[in-house]
């Protein structure tokens, strides 16, 4: 299998740490792909019309995106129990609860990224801050006994959103006032799968 990756991105991110805890490491070819919403000719068009990374090609099928349903494939192929029946519909939504953090996350990176300084709105850049704030907000309220349980995919992905926001709005204390949430993050980021997958 290949995967279009790039190292920076929260949503490769999620996948590499699901090849780690699953065990398929070696069962992957990486492929550099770099892009942006206004620039997808070194993207994976292919493979995937959208030109989004991660882009998974199989052997077997036709090639996976988006993250979602890449890691619900990784986990079905290795039997690692990421999605857990008993508590699926809890997993699912805390995966997308986080996937929408990351979403917010690199809206703020490409509003600057991708126009001229003189056309970057403030506001949406706030606004987008004010989601992943309510979001960090109910992970803390209403997620804690969830991300203290067994391993799935919602902790997987909460770790690499809350991961993002340290590697690109790290000026941003989201730890004040969310003691509980930080610390589970700190003993999360300490995992195996979570140093090895460490954007640079």
């Amino acid at each position: 299998m290949q995967l279009y990756h790039a190292p920076a991105s929260p949503f490769t991110r999620k996948v590499m740490v699901t090849l780690h805890e699953t065990g398929q490491v070696d069962a992957v070819q990486l492929v550099s792909a770099t892009g942006s919403p206004t620039d997808s000719s070194r993207m994976p068009v292919s493979q995937n019309p959208l030109g989004r990374i991660p882009t998974l090609v199989r052997d077997d099928g036709p090639a996976l995106f988006d993250s979602r349903v890449i890691c619900r494939y990784l986990d079905a192929r290795a039997g690692g129990g990421l999605y857990p029946e008993k508590r699926l519909w809890e997993v699912l939504t805390l995966e997308a609860l986080a996937d929408g953090i990351m979403e917010a996350a690199v809206l703020m990176v490409y509003e600057s990224r991708c126009r001229p300084e003189d056309m970057v709105y403030d506001f949406w850049v706030e606004s987008q801050w004010t989601k992943i704030s309510r979001a960090l907000d109910a992970l803390g309220d209403r997620w804690m006994s969830h991300l203290a349980g067994p391993l799935d995919m919602g902790q997987i992905a909460t770790g690499c959103a809350l991961g993002y926001i340290d590697f690109r709005h790290g000026d941003r204390d989201w730890r004040a006032g969310r003691e509980a949430l930080a610390s589970w993050e700190s003993d999360f980021a300490s995992r195996a799968s979570m140093q090895a997958t460490r954007p640079e």
